[in-house]
């Protein structure tokens, strides 16, 4: 980072293709949406570019500096766009009986990912980082600019709500 700092494209080159795979995915889990998460992604790698002096290494590393940025991303773009629910794919119309399962199966996943989707965006970027991404608590907390007890308290709420509202499915 200290390359890119001094205006290094090399270096540059090589941090976007060390995280624009992760950033991407991350991106994705929180916006749900392909298309947007490569808008957050070239946003987030532009800001790193023009503002690579704001990082230093006494402040933290490069990857919870970066993450934080991505993150706030998803979150300004899920404020300011309306969520679109799931839809059912037509294309299981057979009804074969293994057809059965893996209709139930998708709509069960789908009905998961929508009621994701719902989550306010903090408890949404948590559960995307822990679970997902695979961050520590203490990582996602310094990426989320907050404390590990926060980032706990936001994957209760986040587990506590998918599930009351997945409740009804439980049994079927």
């Amino acid at each position: 980072m200290g390359l890119v700092v001094s205006g290094d494209q090399a270096a540059f080159a090589w941090l976007v293709d060390r995280h624009l795979k992760r950033t991407h995915a991350l991106a994705q889990r929180i916006t749900g949406k392909p298309q947007e998460a490569e808008d957050v992604a070239q946003e987030a790698f532009l800001r790193v570019w023009i503002h690579a002096g704001d990082w230093s290494a006494q402040k933290g590393r490069f990857s919870t500096w970066f993450y934080r940025i991505v993150t706030n991303l998803c979150i300004d773009h899920l404020r300011g766009n309306s969520r679109e629910m799931v839809e059912i794919d037509a294309e299981w119309a057979d009804a074969s009986p293994g057809m059965a399962a893996q209709l139930h199966r998708q709509q069960l996943g789908q009905r998961v990912a929508a009621e994701v989707a719902r989550l306010p965006p903090r408890q949404k970027t948590a559960l995307a980082l822990c679970y997902y991404e695979g961050f520590s608590n203490a990582e996602a907390a310094a990426i989320l600019d907050t404390t590990t007890g926060a980032v706990e308290a936001l994957l209760v709420r986040a587990r506590r709500g998918l599930q009351e509202r997945l409740a009804p499915y439980a049994s079927i």
